[in-house]
């Protein structure tokens, strides 16, 4: 049985929530967690990168001199790909880096990456986090209380909109909600911090 310590949003530890081992306790794999980071970097590229081929250069309209007789080589339009100004040959073009993985690798990789944020004790599940309105001031409160100084993804449940709010202008804590966690998500910040309603949903997500 896996479990971690529960805390209250003032710090004081409030007993301890058990974890589903099957998405939390698993051998971590390694290589299927590095064919999903690459695979979400891949489609992470704008692809906008292009290039004018011979038919999108201006000009180039008639036939620079005649086909025989001056002793140069016979030449079609002053924007042929050798001419300097001409065309690019197979440059590149807007294009999507997309791919997809298989669903099952996609789970083990996220579960992968979750194992071992708690194997490392990089996992910090609160009860709650209420706060009456959007207010850094008070998210930075609950960080020192939690002693949460480095990196932190914060994973929220649907519907918490002040704690998203409070904490969005924090430069070290990046904001997802419980259904969209990835694995570029949780290997990108040192430290997880989640709500148990998130934890709740997440584990209903990966089950």
């Amino acid at each position: 049985m896996t479990t971690v310590a529960l805390f209250k949003q003032d710090g004081t530890k409030n007993g301890e929530v058990e974890l589903n081992e099957s998405i939390f306790g698993i051998e971590p794999n390694e290589s299927v967690v590095f064919d999903a980071i690459i695979m979400q970097r891949a489609s992470l590229r704008q692809g906008t990168h292009a290039v004018k081929n011979r038919s999108a250069v201006r000009g180039g309209g008639r036939k620079p001199w005649r086909q025989k007789g001056t002793g140069r080589a016979r030449q079609g339009s002053i924007r042929s790909p050798q001419w300097r100004g001409g065309g690019i040959v197979f440059g590149p073009t807007p294009r999507s880096y997309g791919y997809k993985l298989p669903r099952k690798v996609r789970r083990l990789a996220i579960r992968s990456v979750l194992s071992e944020k708690v194997a490392q004790n990089n996992l910090v599940v609160v009860d709650a986090l209420t706060f009456d309105a959007p207010k850094t001031k008070d998210f930075k409160e609950v960080l020192s209380n939690l002693d949460v100084t480095a990196k932190v993804l914060l994973v929220l449940e649907d519907g918490n909109d002040f704690a998203a709010l409070s904490a969005r202008n924090l430069p070290n804590v990046s904001i997802v909600s419980a259904g969209n966690v990835s694995v570029l998500d949780v290997v990108s910040n040192d430290k997880m911090l989640m709500t148990q309603a998130a934890l709740t949903q997440l584990e209903e997500v990966l089950a």
